[in-house]
């Protein structure tokens, strides 16, 4: 079974991040660059088992729906559209309880389907969030009392925005400020 960490995890399989930190400048990557590479991801998170053996549809599937949904995180218009190759669908368990399922073919894509219909249930899915800096982007979950948190990190994205706003108002200073 998935969890919202692994759903976080699932969206940093790839990094966007750009960012010059120390005077050394932060190299993007992906993660699921094979179908192998995929197998080991989800067998590291529980989600297959190990005789799982991937195609590269299989893979092309997961790169899908994690662009879909951190398209989703970033409030883009056009996730909405990307969002509808993944239906839910209710279904009884062998208890009787109502269960949100999914039928994707792919247990494992089906297993994080499910868990973020779950968190949007359980209002967690407003928590997990992009970092608000344009050169990371990094997945993070918003753990903060408000829940407005804005950066993955406040040490180093967060203070790189306020540090480049800081020096904008040093470098052009209001022309209303006169006595």
């Amino acid at each position: 079974m998935a969890t919202l960490r692994v759903i976080e995890e699932f969206l940093n399989t790839v990094d966007e991040r750009t960012f010059r930190r120390h005077g050394e400048n932060h190299v993007p990557g992906e993660r699921l660059t094979s179908p192998q590479a995929l197998e080991e991801w989800l067998r590291a998170q529980g989600l297959a088992a190990a005789d799982t053996r991937l195609r590269a549809t299989d893979l092309d599937a997961a790169v899908e729906l994690r662009t879909a949904l951190r398209r989703a995180l970033g409030a883009d218009a056009g996730a909405t559209a990307a969002l509808r190759n993944y239906p839910l669908h209710l279904a009884l368990d062998t208890s009787g309880a109502l269960l949100v399922t999914a039928r994707s073919g792919r247990p494992w894509l089906d297993a994080i389907t499910e868990e973020v219909a779950r968190s949007t249930a359980r209002g967690d899915w407003t928590r997990l969030k992009l970092c608000a800096a344009p050169d990371c982007r990094w997945a993070f979950y918003d753990a903060s009392r408000s829940g407005r948190g804005r950066w993955c990190d406040m040490e180093i994205c967060g203070n790189r925005h306020k540090t480049r706003a800081y020096r904008e108002r040093r470098q052009h200073p209001a022309a209303d400020r006169t006595p």
